[in-house]
């Protein structure tokens, strides 16, 4: 019965883990809910705009332009020197700049929450680790209690052994 009460007192005396921290969150699903209308064209605008695609449909354009006129005879909407190719270029280049700066204000913010992530994800896990570290302390501490109990058992059955041996009398 004794060897019971001291195990329950083992049992009693662990160290219990609970997890008293918030869930880890999606900051990139977070973010997309937060981005209103004009966030999401200049996002989508920008990725257009760096993209293969964007610069071969841009070619081909301005490779039309100044062929139909250079080679037109008659009706030329836009003569060499091509001023109002520039203007139009110039134009587009002053509102993808914009878009384009929209956009990675916002993936400086989006980094800056993933840092901010990161650092608390640390925390946590550090926060684990000396959890499981605490519980492994006090799991030695049981064994070592557990291996001295048996030690003094087994020095009791010794001395119990000895004293019902039976003593060999010469005869």
């Amino acid at each position: 019965m004794a060897v019971g009460r001291e195990i329950e007192d083992i049992a009693r005396g662990m160290v219990r883990h609970q997890h008293d921290h918030p869930p880890v969150r999606d900051l990139n699903r977070e973010a997309d809910r937060r981005l209103g209308l004009g966030d999401r064209v200049a996002d989508d605008f920008a990725r257009l705009v760096g993209s293969w695609t964007f610069i071969i449909f841009q070619g081909i354009l301005l490779v039309l332009w100044v062929l139909l006129n250079a080679a037109a005879t008659i009706n030329h909407w836009d003569p060499y020197p091509f001023g109002l190719l520039n203007l139009v270029l110039s134009l587009e280049a002053a509102f993808a700049a914009s878009f384009v700066l929209m956009a990675l204000n916002r993936l400086a913010i989006r980094d800056r929450l993933r840092g901010q992530q990161e650092y608390e994800l640390s925390v946590k896990s550090e926060e684990e680790l000396k959890a499981i570290m605490s519980h492994l302390e006090a799991q030695d501490d049981a064994m070592l209690q557990i291996l001295q109990r048996l030690d003094r058992s087994e020095r009791e059955l010794r001395k119990l052994s000895r004293r019902f041996e039976p003593t060999e009398e010469p005869i």
